[in-house]
Parts: structure tokens; sequence; C-alpha cells
């Protein structure tokens, strides 16, 4: 069972992200503050950030990049997400994020972004040495 972090800080969104993707078979754990994002990764070893980019006194894009500059976590795929921005804008801006997901957003478009940045991490090649 894939796990996923989900962190917003509106709690409605974050319950409501929770049980959607609980009802389509991943292990879930919610965070509805980034300052405790780096613990709660060490705890819950996720497969999948989901993160908001407006966490009230943090930044989503400043955790995206920080995440991504540290070793033991910038393997960990990153969807953004925000009712601030577009998705063209992230055409141009990367902050390491590996999809953006404008809000709102319909959750079977939710549900195949994950999918594909989880099939994504499945369809590396691994070699083998003997």
């Amino acid at each position: 069972m894939k796990r996923i972090l989900v962190v917003d800080d509106d709690i409605e969104v974050l319950e409501t992200i929770q049980l959607i993707l609980e009802i389509g078979g991943f292990k879930v754990s919610a965070l509805s503050d980034g300052e405790e994002i780096f613990n709660r990764i060490e705890s819950f070893n996720p497969d999948l950030i989901l993160l908001d980019i407006s966490l009230g006194h943090i930044d989503g894009r400043v955790l995206c990049e920080q995440l991504k500059s540290i070793e033991s976590t910038s393997k960990i795929p990153i969807l953004l997400i925000s009712g601030l921005y577009d998705p063209k804008d992230f055409t141009t801006l990367n902050y390491g994020q590996d999809d953006f997901l404008s809000k709102p957003f319909q959750m079977d478009v939710l549900l195949k972004k994950i999918s594909k940045i989880l099939s994504l991490e499945e369809d590396k090649p691994s070699f083998h040495l003997n």
C-alpha cells in the first residue's frame, strides 16, 4: 500500500483529500501545519507528498525546495497544490516539484496525477550487479 503525506492548512480540504485517498487504497498521513513535515516524513516514510503552497506562515514552495535539496528526502515525489496559481505558472517556475495541481480540482484528476507520479517511480529501470 502506497503511503501519501498530505499537507494543507485548510482542514476541510485536508480531510476530504485524506478520505478520497484512503478510499482509493492509499495509506494517508495528514498534516495541517508544515512545521512538522520533517518529523512526519521520518516517522511515516511517504512514497509521495501532496503539498499545499500556502500554509499560513510557511511557503510550500520553500518546503519543496528544502525537501528536494536534502539527500534523505530528495527522491520523494512532491505534488504541489494551490488555489492561488494557474498550472501555466508552473511551466516556467520549478521548485523541484514533480507535478502541480490547481485548486479547486476534481478528485479523479488528483488520483490520476498521483497514479502517474507513483507509476513513474516504479517504471525506473533497476540494475543489479552479480
